[in-house]
């Protein structure tokens, strides 16, 4: 008994520890899970914990579970309109981007390390694809809201790279080991089946999940579990069948976020909970399977591999990849910045310690070293990055959404008014409301008053409004604080209708008006421009500036206009 105590006290002590040494840490912008990963090497055999701890065997399954865990958590926050979005690019990214960013990294490694050229093109591979719990994680906690092209490709691209990281780390130890059995047909097949399978059995999951979360009579507590078993269920099914269970996951969540809305705000904020346990244990195991006394052997390539990963491999493969999609150079740039690492490079470098493969430990390490200095160099620059390559649009505060027991489609909004909101001092009978769209009343001082009793919000009241799920973000614009002087900077001062005609716009500003825009509205001459636009696109006609401001079904509402000096 005093031995499962002393577990229990050590455990919970040290995430106790990392939780509060976290929340103080990202006041400085250091992410979370790079603080989870240093206590757990602290609490390590030759930290002041002196946990001796080396199954590679557990930790494996453990990461397996949380990464299942985390990539359903991502795909459940995912919205189909965007999905589709960034789909292609990101495919692209997830394929060819990690072979691209391998190759390069690998034979520097093989250089640096003196290792031969196939265990330096495993390393490669190993720390070639982008991490679905870091990307996810940290783009949600760095406080910044990029457009959605950007985000989603980044978040889609972490969540379906799984696939080509593995395939060519067993193909690579595979070739170490026995050289004579490799086959390239039936590698290719194998890479084929596990994307084929996984995406094909993934919706297939998905679906069968989404029905049951629509009719299954569980309370709230329950529904996040039922969601999680269910969808490990499928995770190892397809696994067992040749397919991605990751990428399968990922499209459960997918499927499930976008078929059952009535669940959304209780079943996302369980699930936050359970995607953090998820991380927090990953991190705080690989770092006890590290021994911080062999990482100054290999500090100094391996820090030459993470300079070339960060500044070199990736970028360049960024930059070939999505060359024929019409990214913008800043987009572009700042994905190429983008390509967090973390705990998916630790795990896939368990394979070749649990296969025997020679110079294994050595690989693992550097590995680490790798995952350390992407969390400290580029998850703590995802604020910075975002405002020095122009993807970041204003932040805002988004209310509480409840969805309603009757429409899928409808949800019940809370809006809080405070000292610097938008809504303090206004009388909401004197607000146009996007059609649909309905206040349910004001909760004041614990009190329910109609929108006509209300009068002029006062701070601390509550907006309670009913719409349609669509016009969400269209009245997240509308009610939430936004920082003014960032929105004008970024916007600029003048918000016009999607529907005015450019030729009037023009005129007003006395500018000449396109040949090719004539006859158009701001919105057909934006989409005209930029294909699947998104808040935040901006396009150049003449000395006109027009900056996306909000888009709703693929069409652009409301328009942000900056003049170019005079000719």
């Amino acid at each position: 008994m005093d031995g499962v105590n002393h577990l229990l006290f050590v455990g919970a002590l040290i995430m106790f520890a990392g939780i509060l040494l976290g929340a103080f840490s990202s006041r400085f912008g250091i992410p979370f899970l790079l603080v989870f990963l240093v206590v757990g090497m602290l609490a390590g055999k030759d930290g002041i914990g002196g946990i001796a701890f080396a199954d590679y065997r557990l930790a494996f399954f453990v990461g397996n579970l949380a990464l299942a865990v985390i990539l359903l958590d991502g795909g459940l926050r995912t919205r189909l309109a965007t999905f589709r979005v960034a789909l292609r690019p990101s495919l692209v990214l997830a394929s060819f981007g990690v072979i691209l960013t391998a190759v390069p990294v690998g034979l520097l490694a093989a250089w640096v390390l003196h290792l031969q050229w196939a265990a330096g093109l495993l390393l490669g591979a190993i720390v070639g694809s982008t991490d679905a719990a870091a990307v996810f994680s940290l783009l949600r906690t760095s406080g910044t809201r990029l457009n959605q092209r950007v985000a989603n490709t980044l978040e889609i691209e972490s969540g379906t790279n799984d696939p080509t990281a593995i395939f060519l780390t067993m193909m690579l130890i595979q070739y170490l080991m026995a050289p004579q059995s490799l086959r390239g047909l039936s590698l290719l097949r194998e890479l084929g089946m596990q994307f084929g399978i996984g995406l094909a059995l993934g919706v297939l999951f998905g679906r069968v999940m989404a029905w049951i979360m629509k009719r299954a009579a569980v309370g709230e507590g329950l529904s996040a579990l039922l969601l999680c078993s269910g969808s490990v269920v499928g995770f190892t099914v397809v696994n067992a069948l040749g397919g991605s269970g990751f990428v399968a996951v990922y499209l459960i969540g997918l499927v499930v976020g976008n078929r059952s809305r009535r669940t959304g705000e209780n079943l996302l904020q369980a699930m936050d909970g359970m995607a953090w346990l998820a991380q927090s244990s990953l991190f705080l195991l690989l770092g006890l399977l590290v021994a911080p006394e062999q990482i100054p052997r290999v500090a100094v390539p391996a820090l030459l591999v993470s300079l070339l990963l960060m500044l070199v491999a990736r970028p360049l493969a960024v930059w070939l990849c999505l060359l024929p999609f019409r990214y913008a150079p800043r987009e572009i740039a700042f994905m190429g910045w983008m390509g967090l690492r973390g705990a998916v490079p630790i795990v896939l470098a368990m394979f070749p310690l649990l296969a025997g493969v020679p110079d294994a430990l050595l690989l693992f390490n550097v590995a680490f070293v790798v995952v350390l200095a992407s969390l400290l160099l580029q998850g703590t620059s995802v604020p910075l990055a975002a405002r020095l390559f122009g993807v970041g649009l204003p932040r805002r505060d988004e209310p509480r959404v409840h969805p309603t027991l009757s429409d899928d489609r409808l949800v019940v909004l809370e809006f809080g008014v405070g000292e610097r909101s938008p809504l303090l001092d206004v009388d909401l009978r004197l607000m146009t409301l996007p059609a649909g769209a309905r206040v349910l009343g004001v909760l004041r001082a614990g009190e329910l008053l109609e929108t006509g009793a209300a009068g002029n919000l006062c701070r601390r009241d509550v907006v309670m409004l009913i719409a349609s799920d669509d016009e969400v973000d269209r009245l997240s614009d509308m009610f939430s604080r936004v920082d003014a002087t960032a929105s004008r900077r970024f916007y600029g001062d003048f918000v016009l209708e999607g529907g005015a005609a450019m030729a009037d716009v023009c005129a007003a500003y006395g500018c000449e008006l396109p040949p090719e825009l004539a006859g158009l509205t701001l919105d057909e001459a934006m989409r005209r421009r930029v294909r699947r636009i998104v808040e935040g696109d901006a396009v150049q006609a003449s000395r006109l500036l027009l900056i996306a401001r909000e888009v709703a079904d693929g069409r652009v509402v409301k328009v942000g206009l900056k003049l170019a000096a005079g000719k």
